[in-house]
């Protein structure tokens, strides 16, 4: 998120009325429902933790015991059952 001065994006009209409301203060302005990303996808971390999910169920079903992935990937031996028995792929 980065800051923007008001005064280069909205009229002068638009700025009196705000200014009704909250005045030398810093205010949010979140993204419309339809143009905001989910978490992680700007990051690439979504995509990481997808492809390591896929690992894990690969490794697991190549043999792998829950305690040396857990180990391996530095999770919980609940976390890595929860990924292995989880329905998404």
């Amino acid at each position: 998120m980065k800051y923007v001065n008001v005064q280069t994006v909205l009229p002068d009209s638009l700025i009196e009325e705000i200014q009704k409301y909250i005045n030398g203060e810093y205010i949010y302005i979140p993204s419309r429902g339809d143009t905001r990303k989910k978490w992680g996808e700007t990051s690439g971390t979504r995509d990481y933790i997808k492809k390591r999910n896929e690992d894990i169920k690969i490794k697991h079903n190549n043999g792998q015991t829950f305690l040396n992935l857990a180990e391996e990937f530095f999770l919980s031996v609940d976390s890595i059952k929860k990924i292995v028995y989880s329905k998404n792929k």
